[in-house]
């Protein structure tokens, strides 16, 4: 499997880290927030590492280079940020089997594993890694929709979330991503959500199966953030 990750953003909410760098470059712990992303990656035995670049991504380029702890690394510029679903047709032509996705301000010590192996092991179109939440956290981003055990739905920041399990930012996807991402119509800020992708996957009866986390994980968005995953990380 490859590993895709997504690091084209501004990082807007990490300013005045981000003014002069992207946001995979802000350190934490003495390394990039990539560094950690790429390590969770290569410990999975990944045969590429695909970068999604935007914001000042020639740095990203010229940090990493051409291979990463022995593993070749391909980058892909998103000229417009304008959400995941289109930051993943970006890679198509690179992909020819299932992968692996990872944000890249997500830095985690999880069992990710157990996601490769439930992805290999079903007929899954998605595999997430998840984690259940409070019903306020539940409706700030997305969360999951479950009939009888099994995944039925996938909702952006509802008022009333369905459930409390959310994703985590780490998925094996198959092919068939790529169609449904082509689908995508934007939402009220015209962004693509990868979500809505996800979302058409499971009304063409295609099979999302989640993993609950064992760790942790952090979506670093703030400086606030950083100081919050220093001490584990240490």
């Amino acid at each position: 499997m490859k590993g895709v990750v997504p690091a084209a953003g501004e990082g807007t909410r990490m300013r005045p880290l981000t003014e002069e760098k992207p946001k995979g470059l802000v350190e934490v712990a003495g390394k990039p927030l990539l560094t950690y992303v790429f390590e969770t990656l290569v410990d999975l035995d990944v045969t590429e590492l695909v970068v999604i670049t935007g914001y000042r991504g020639e740095q990203i380029r010229e940090y990493y280079g051409e291979q990463f702890a022995g593993v070749p690394v391909t980058y892909e510029r998103q000229e417009t940020r304008d959400g995941l679903a289109r930051a993943l047709l970006q890679v198509e032509p690179h992909i020819d089997e299932d992968f692996l996705w990872l944000h890249g301000d997500n830095v985690l010590r999880a069992n990710t594993d157990a996601v490769v192996e439930r992805h290999q092991e079903t007929d899954a179109a998605v595999t997430t890694l998840t984690e259940e939440v409070s019903q306020d956290l539940a409706g700030k981003g997305a969360v999951f929709e479950f009939e009888d055990g099994e995944v039925a739905g996938v909702v952006e920041k509802p008022a009333e979330p369905p459930s409390r399990t959310v994703p985590r930012g780490f998925y094996a996807f198959s092919r068939e991503i790529f169609p449904a991402c082509r689908l995508v119509t934007p939402n009220e800020t015209g962004e693509y959500e990868l979500t809505d992708a996800i979302e058409l996957l499971l009304l063409a009866d295609r099979r999302i199966e989640t993993v609950q986390l064992d760790g942790w994980c952090c979506n670093v968005n703030t400086p606030t953030e950083l100081d919050r995953i220093e001490t584990p990380l240490g």
